[in-house]
Order: C-alpha cells, then structure tokens, then sequence
C-alpha cells in the first residue's frame, strides 16, 4: 500500500519532470484551458483518461462515473456537458467505457451492492432493452464483453437526445459524439462506429441500435 505522505512527493517529482520539458507548461495553464475534447469515462482507476490517449492536462476536459453513464437528470453530467460544449467549445464527446467493468458485472449478475444499486438500474435498463441479442449470447464472459460495448453505445445516444447536444447542432456547431471502449489486456482502444455531428447521424444511429444491427 501506497503511504499517503508519499503522493506528495511523487507530486513534486511530477512537476519537475513537467518543467524540465517545458518551462512555460504551469504558466500556460494557469491563463486557460482549451481542450478540443471531453471526455466521460468510468471511474475504474484503471483507466486513467488522460494517460491512455496521450494527451496532457489542458487537452482533454473530463467526467468519470460508475460505468460511464450519461443520465438525463444527473446535473453533474449535464453541467461538465454544457460547459464544454457552450463555454470551452469542444468539438469532441467521447463516451469511453471499459471491458471488465465492475458496474456492468454487478448490472448483469444482480450483485447487490447498496446505494450504487440504484445508480446501475440505468445499465440494467441497457440489458433488458437488448435481452433477446444478449440471451443469443451462452458465455458469461463474452456476454458481459457485449454489454460493455452496448452500455457504451446506449449513452452515446443518450447524449444525442440532450438539449445541450440538439441545440448545438442547430445552430451549426461542429460537435461529433463518439463511442468508444477500452481494453485493460492491451492497453488499447476500440471505436464502436456509433459516432453522430448531427441530427441526421443521430437518427441514422438511432435506429440502427434499434434495430439491433450493433
């Protein structure tokens, strides 16, 4: 176990390693922030957003929860949301889960877990919505590989519907909505070709969930 006195020094070491690059680097930072992307991703500590995409503090402006969820009255959500759409004009959401995700276990298998419970209700609706394509599925743990990547593509959409995302397409702005999952075997990440720059993509994506061409 790490000794809580000792992240402070691992701080200082990281911020020398920072200037040694750059010497301007906390200097920029402080005058502003002006990411092109916004992430949601889990708050798994194994998936350290700005790590796995190579891009560094200032470049990617971030909202992590229990499975990734995009929830029509989360205001947390919707406020990083509107923030980076309408103040910091990302042109980028990225919606990033991530196989072997605890949440999503515990959706799919029923684990009571307590308050949390009520929170991963969301993802159980995901799994009843596409039951009939899920129950095609006999391994456990391809089933559960599936439901990562459908939890992924199910907010993806719910985004989609918000206000902040609707209104920015209307008046033209440039915003592309992506779905992506990441793999904790390699390292790597995975574009589940769900993504929307505009109403019409949305729908297009929409009904090809609907469908159950995903």
């Amino acid at each position: 176990m790490i000794d809580i006195n000792s992240i402070f020094e691992k701080n200082r070491t990281w911020a020398t390693n920072m200037r040694t690059k750059n010497t301007d680097f906390f200097k920029s930072l402080v005058n502003q922030q002006s990411p092109d992307f916004l992430w949601i991703g889990c708050s798994d500590s194994r998936v350290p957003a700005n790590e796995i995409v190579g891009l560094l503090p200032g470049e990617l402006f971030v909202h992590r929860n229990v499975a990734n969820l995009v929830v029509h009255t989360d205001l947390n959500c919707l406020s990083v949301l509107q923030y980076a759409v309408d103040v910091l004009d990302v042109e980028h959401v990225i919606v990033c889960g991530h196989y072997g995700c605890g949440g999503v276990h515990a959706a799919m298998t029923g684990q009571r877990l307590g308050l949390i419970d009520n929170w991963l209700r969301h993802v159980q609706d995901v799994m009843k919505k596409h039951r009939l394509k899920l129950n095609e599925i006999q391994d456990h743990s391809i089933k559960l590989l599936r439901l990562c990547e459908l939890n992924v593509i199910e907010q993806v959409l719910n985004l989609g519907e918000t206000t902040i995302v609707q209104n920015a397409w209307d008046r033209g702005k440039s915003l592309q909505v992506h779905g992506w999952i990441y793999d904790l075997s390699d390292g790597l990440l995975k574009d589940l070709s769900v993504t929307m720059k505009n109403a019409e993509s949305f729908e297009r994506v929409y009904r090809q969930v609907t469908d159950s061409v995903f």
